[in-house]
């Protein structure tokens, strides 16, 4: 009887646990982030020698002005790969990034440091509070920083 008693009571008890996560606070914390995020732009692929607001690859932007290295991830290498397979990942790391800075407002996060060694602003891309560049690593196109130069051959 016990256990009769149980088993139909749990299909009940998951559908009181469902209408829980329904309204869980964390859909809230997402939609207060994407209210925060301000900075837009209609982003093209970047030329030869840069540009404005446009993708240089799959971890530089263009931004009103200046060039922005995503301070968070690295990808595969589109100017001067070192083998096919890094220009194919580093095409498709390109094409994520250009589609994830043109789906809405994102925000530009400073880290520790304004700058790199080449001239250019580091800082995290974030919509919602979450990472574009963890999208990007999350979806195999990008790696974690972890500072130097590590092969993608």
């Amino acid at each position: 009887m016990t256990r009769f008693f149980l088993l139909t009571l749990m299909p009940s008890a998951a559908i009181f646990w469902g209408a829980l996560t329904l309204f869980s606070p964390a859909p809230v914390a997402a939609a207060a982030g994407a209210a925060s995020d301000t900075e837009t732009a209609a982003f093209g692929i970047c030329k030869s020698g840069g540009g404005t607001n446009c993708v240089v690859d799959g971890d530089t932007i263009w931004y009103r002005g200046s060039k922005i290295r995503i301070a968070d991830i690295d990808t595969p290498e589109t100017h001067q790969p070192r083998c096919a397979a890094e220009a194919e990942r580093g095409a498709a790391a390109t094409r994520r990034l250009h589609q994830l800075v043109n789906a809405g407002p994102f925000t530009l996060q400073s880290i520790n440091r304004d700058e790199d060694r080449y001239g250019r602003k580091l800082r995290i891309l974030t919509r919602g509070g979450q990472s574009l560049g963890e999208l990007l690593v999350e979806e195999g196109l990008a790696r974690y920083y972890e500072g130097g130069r590590r092969s993608w051959c």
